[in-house]
């Protein structure tokens, strides 16, 4: 209810009526000020709606000089090997993933299935997909998503310290997809055509993901103002004309040295980083545990804190934006 409609109903009607407003003309000194303004222009104080879009829209302007654009740059989340877009919208125990907390922040959110995962489309005939699925068992994941050791599975114990929500380990798989090797080149091309429709964004992927992302972003850069990776698995081939000046960001969790594959894929990661600054690019790698996030996974959008970690990267990509 407003003020106007006690006036609209007469006060026989509205009397001994309860009713809570965030906004009065007449609350304090700063209301008052900005309701004599709007008054000596509309000749009646405002509502608590009237007042309402002009905080809003005052913030909205405050927020574009600051950016100094008014363009809302729009954030493309791939998801990982094995895996589907749903990886970004929530997480097993039931927290808002990381898509919810970057539309918070302001940023349009794309959510990506790639080709055979999730909503996208579905051909299992060999005839289509060439090849054989693979599908990764709970087992299989425990260990190589560095939850804990593969002899502690069964007793679900984790690391010491680690973060992943272990109790609702047993959600996770429920996720789970299979995959084909063959379709690596599908998937590339149909998130290179997703970012032409999307326009300029900040592509966000994970592990097998990672590749994909990368190979769409050296192949269109114009679109892409930067890259963030969560431990890729794959690194294509650069050259100057398609990194030059763009920027790169590798975050890596914790327990990195529990398994042979972890140790050389961390080598491989350093090497990349190096690569693209030595072609001018502009890349950072994060190593959460030193920064002051100790114990995180291979799903570090899904570990307990994640919502510092994603705040951290909302930071970066609005710097690298600037």
């Amino acid at each position: 209810m407003l003020e106007a409609d006690v006036h609209a109903i007469g006060l026989q009607t509205a009397q001994g009526t309860y009713l809570t407003t965030p906004f009065y003309w007449d609350l304090n000194d700063e209301t008052r000020a900005f309701s004599k303004k709007f008054a000596e222009k509309f000749n009646r104080p405002p509502s608590l709606l009237q007042a309402g879009v002009y905080g809003s829209t005052l913030h909205y302007l405050k927020a574009v000089q600051a950016a100094n654009t008014d363009e809302a740059l729009a954030v493309v989340f791939m998801h990982g090997g094995g895996l589907s877009g749903s990886m970004w919208e929530t997480t097993p125990d039931g927290r808002p993933g990381w898509s919810r907390l970057f539309l918070e922040a302001g940023h349009p959110v794309y959510v990506i299935d790639g080709v055979e995962r999730g909503r996208a489309g579905w051909c299992p005939f060999p005839e289509i997909w060439e090849g054989t699925p693979v599908l990764r068992t709970a087992q299989e994941a425990w260990s190589l998503f560095r939850f804990g050791r593969a002899v502690d599975f069964d007793a679900r114990l984790p690391f010491p310290g680690q973060r992943f929500p272990v109790a609702a380990f047993d959600a996770l798989p429920a996720h789970f997809s299979p995959r084909w090797a063959a379709n690596n080149e599908r998937a590339q091309a149909a998130l290179i055509a997703a970012i032409a429709r999307i326009g300029r964004c900040i592509l966000v992927a994970h592990s097998q993901g990672g590749e994909h992302a990368l190979v769409a972003t050296l192949a269109r850069p114009d679109p892409v103002a930067a890259y963030v990776d969560i431990e890729p698995s794959g690194f294509p081939t650069a050259t100057r004309a398609n990194v030059a000046g763009r920027s790169f960001l590798f975050v890596l969790g914790d327990f990195l040295d529990a398994s042979a594959l972890w140790t050389s894929l961390v080598g491989k990661i350093d090497a990349y980083a190096a690569e693209l600054n030595r072609l001018a690019g502009r890349s950072e790698i994060w190593r959460l545990g030193t920064l002051g996030m100790p114990g995180r996974s291979h799903m570090p959008m899904m570990d307990h804190g994640s919502e510092a970690i994603a705040a951290r990267i909302i930071e970066w990509v609005d710097a690298s934006r600037a």
